[in-house]
């Protein structure tokens, strides 16, 4: 994945998105920082362009919380649907922080930055950002871009989930398999009387074939 600019984005397809989705921004701590700091003075002003921007979309912003250690606990008892960075890509304590605190309840999260230098993107995405994107502060593009971030993050978790099955049922047909040979070995039972066998006494107990197979296995294993 590439650095995305504001231009490239495609027009949101759900212009009531915003409304739903609950957001948290990881932010600066103050909004008046120190007026000697150059560079804090234009992290605040970003962070207040973001947060009109989010407000003016009719976005449900409910807190902004500060990338330190204490961000999991946070993020737990807030429960918000999609996470959003405002940092310079150099300053990525923070994103550090939001990837531990998200690595249990997988959330979209966005980071916004100023800086051109794309070096770090793929370890981003790799970390679990679902969209990158430099030089995305107007407040007219911060729709598409969130709504652009959602529609990815949803379509990976599709995809997680479709393996996640995959992997199950694989696991499930194999304990299964291996059920139906200790009956056809301890029985003389061809596969498919083995297979009789156990889905009657599934249906007789009202359990899950792949649950009878487990237990046979079980006891098998405690009796050897």
């Amino acid at each position: 994945m590439t650095a995305i600019t504001p231009s490239l984005l495609p027009n949101a397809s759900r212009p009531e998105m915003g409304r739903e989705i609950r957001i948290v921004v990881i932010a600066p701590d103050s909004l008046a920082p120190d007026t000697q700091d150059q560079h804090a003075r234009e992290l605040a002003i970003r962070s207040r362009q973001l947060r009109i921007g989010l407000l003016e979309g009719g976005y449900n912003l409910i807190a902004v919380l500060p990338g330190d250690s204490f961000l999991e606990q946070r993020l737990t008892q807030l429960q918000p649907d999609m996470i959003i960075v405002d940092a310079e890509s150099d300053a990525r304590d923070a994103l550090e922080h939001v990837v531990i605190a998200t690595r249990e309840a997988r959330r979209p999260i966005v980071l916004f930055t100023e800086d051109n230098d794309t070096t770090h993107v793929k370890a981003a995405v790799a970390a679990g950002v679902s969209a990158y994107i430099v030089a995305g502060l107007a407040p007219e593009r911060i729709r598409p871009i969130l709504d652009v971030a959602m529609a990815r993050f949803e379509h990976e978790q599709g995809l997680r989930q479709e393996l996640q099955s995959a992997k199950t049922e694989l696991q499930e047909r194999k304990t299964i398999d291996r059920a139906k040979g200790l009956l056809m070995q301890k029985q003389e039972l061809t596969e498919q009387q083995a297979y009789e066998k156990l889905r009657k006494t599934a249906m007789d107990k009202g359990l899950r074939l792949v649950d009878v197979a487990q237990r046979m296995l079980d006891v098998a294993d405690l009796l050897s």
